[in-house]
């Protein structure tokens, strides 16, 4: 299928903008002898941007034509239609000049396998024997040629039984949510729950619902359906609601004028490239900014350099080496005191484990005392799951704010260290050099979280261990449950197993959590001696190109100062280009003309419906549970 040109094409002359502006910087540094800087803006900057990707997830109960949609995005019929829920898994669709696949084992194997051989580990065959993560296919599609991943997510009888990672870590870590409904049963109850438990807070921001079949309706009959998904949508979102009715098939056999799906890609492009995009550049500018200011330094160290006799410089070159080192117990002390915080949140964290197993207990065994047999049967699986969600999900707001708190502290006692840095190593250069800026922002690219930005660490944490604890342990341990055929036998396990079903997530989760502290420690201290360092390193190794080239004779001539004032200007330049991107990427020229696209979307044909307001599903869930101490 064709794709609408425009945003997406404006979105990769944006970005291309921006890798010139970097590479300038880059060559600028390189220019200076500041090869660390150099390696840094190549690897982490201008190769990133180059590698990114916009993440779409596709999510959809059994039956509503999911997996023929995905193939109307694709323009082909590429995946199997009619797999069933039990035996389907995720997949990953990139662009490729060729077809391929390869199947991607949970312990990390990764298998090619060819691409007709798709459909036999899609409906289960040698994907009984081992555990399928997901599998990868690549394939020379219009949209994936975009830069764009395809995750293809399998559809369920039941979303309240999708796969917990799916519902924790997908989901929160795409770039748009494709939510598809059934024309002929738009919203039924579990959709309704699946929004707003699990969903709704996760994409709010993002979420696209589409209606699929919607040619087997009549006119009258499509009407009544708009209205009907708009009052009804307008209660889960916080404004307008986006959705697209379509008929995939009607574009798959050639109708893609009267299928909607123009319409619909129309509206992903733009908001890729104009809101998730916008986002992944202005990081990358917000680096080049601060690798700017640190190249301006090395100018000015140049120029001094310049102006010194070889003995001169030697004697500076040894006293910031000596300062460096000097460093040291500094740098040891702020690590130490990383350590200690950590180790603190790691301890708590770790007890209120343990105080929720026994709290979660002594809960749900009341509850379970007053149920009828036969509706604990029927509602208990849905209820462990949603007192483990919650527990953890506000559990893991609090480490995850806690980490940030300390994330915060540090980065403003290395900002002050750096200053000091500066002042003493501006006095050992023979003036003053400004003093350094460490941007908060360029610890959360540092450590490689661009989610982080957007979701904060609370919302990453949340993801990773709500989807260990329900998919690695509650839901085969529930699973126990379920053979149970006596409703008074079924009671007393229930009563007799709970307390082991938290034991048994409690020792999963457990090394989760501190795996995830850890990880963060590991990546903060990695980032204090990388900050504590890097202004030394820098200059030095300016320094050094400076006394290198002298002694080849080359700095001694008009030449050499000729060429670091070219250094400067280039620097200058490449700075302004940066401050101009940065500026223009919010401003009116590159703002999504919202208006436009609903006007585009809403000539003759599938209009998009736009609801408002904002309110609770009827027959919402339970209210949250206290573990800690009752009902909440």
């Amino acid at each position: 299928m064709q794709l609408p040109a425009g945003a997406l094409e404006s979105f990769r002359e944006r970005k291309l903008d921006v890798q010139l502006a970097l590479q300038d910087l880059s060559d600028v540094a390189g220019a200076l002898g500041a090869a660390t800087l150099k390696e840094r803006l190549d690897r982490e900057l201008v190769k990133k941007l180059e590698e990114d990707r916009f993440h779409l997830v596709v999510v959809g109960e059994f039956n509503h034509g999911k997996t023929t949609f995905v193939n109307a995005l694709l323009g082909a019929s590429i995946l199997p239609t009619g797999v069933t829920p039990t035996t389907a898994t995720i997949h990953h669709l990139r662009y490729g000049t060729e077809p391929s696949a390869k199947v991607v084992f949970a312990g990390g194997r990764e298998d090619a396998i060819e691409f007709e051989r798709v459909r036999s580990f899609v409906v289960g065959g040698e994907a009984a024997t081992e555990q399928v993560q997901h599998i990868e296919v690549s394939y020379p599609a219009a949209l994936l040629q975009e830069r764009i991943v395809l995750v293809d997510t399998p559809g369920v009888n039941d979303l309240s039984l999708q796969r917990a990672d799916i519902t924790y870590s997908y989901i929160p870590q795409s770039d748009a949510v494709l939510f598809l409904l059934d024309a002929g049963q738009i919203l039924k109850e579990s959709e309704r729950a699946f929004l707003q438990d699990k969903i709704i807070g996760q994409a709010r921001d993002k979420i696209v619902f589409v209606i699929t079949k919607w040619d087997l309706l009549s006119e009258s009959e499509q009407a009544e359906a708009l209205k009907y998904a708009k009052d009804q949508l307008a209660k889960f979102v916080k404004g307008e609601p986006i959705v697209y009715p379509v008929s995939a098939q009607k574009a798959l056999g050639g109708d893609a004028t009267g299928s909607g799906m123009p319409e619909l890609l129309e509206y992903l492009t733009r908001f890729l490239a104009e809101h998730r995009g916008r986002i992944l550049l202005d990081n990358a500018l917000g680096e080049g900014l601060t690798a700017s200011a640190t190249l301006a330094k090395g100018v000015d160290a140049k120029r001094r350099a310049l102006s010194m006799d070889e003995r001169e410089l030697a004697r500076r070159i040894s006293a910031i080496e000596s300062d460096l080192a000097g460093q040291g117990a500094t740098i040891e002390q702020r690590r130490s005191k990383i350590r200690e915080e950590v180790s603190s949140v790691r301890a708590w964290a770790r007890r209120d484990l343990d105080r929720f197993v026994d709290d979660a207990s002594r809960m749900i065994l009341a509850q379970v005392d007053k149920a009828d047999p036969q509706d604990l049967k029927v509602f208990f699986p849905g209820y462990l799951e949603h007192v483990v969600k919650t527990w953890a999900e506000a559990e893991t707001k609090e480490i995850g704010a806690a980490l940030e708190g300390i994330a915060e502290r540090t980065i403003a006692i290395v900002r002050e260290d750096a200053h000091d840095t500066a002042k003493r190593v501006g006095d050992q250069l023979g003036g003053q050099l400004p003093g350094l800026k460490i941007e908060v922002d360029s610890f959360a690219f540092d450590i490689g979280v661009m989610a982080s930005l957007v979701l904060g660490l609370s919302s990453l944490f949340s993801g990773a261990i709500v989807a260990g604890a329900l998919m690695l342990v509650a839901a085969p341990i529930i699973g126990m449950f379920a053979r149970d055929r006596i409703h008074a036998e079924y009671k007393r396990n229930v009563r007799e197993r709970t307390p082991q079903v938290l034991r048994e997530i409690a020792t999963k989760v457990g090394p989760k959590i501190d795996e995830m502290i850890n990880e963060f420690a590991d990546k903060l201290d990695a980032w204090v001696v990388s900050a504590s360092e890097d202004l030394h390193r820098e200059l030095l190794e300016v320094l050094e190109s400076a006394r290198d080239a002298r002694k080849a004779g080359v700095e001694k001539s008009a030449e050499g100062r000729a060429e670091t004032e070219v250094a400067s200007a280039k620097l200058v330049k490449a700075r302004a280009r940066l401050e101009q991107l940065r500026a223009g990427l919010w401003g009116d020229a590159v703002r999504s003309d919202e208006a436009e696209v609903a006007a585009n979307a809403s000539q003759p044909g599938q209009p998009p419906i736009s609801g408002s307001g904002q309110g609770t599903s009827d027959g919402g869930p339970p209210p949250p549970v206290n573990t800690r101490g009752g009902a909440a």
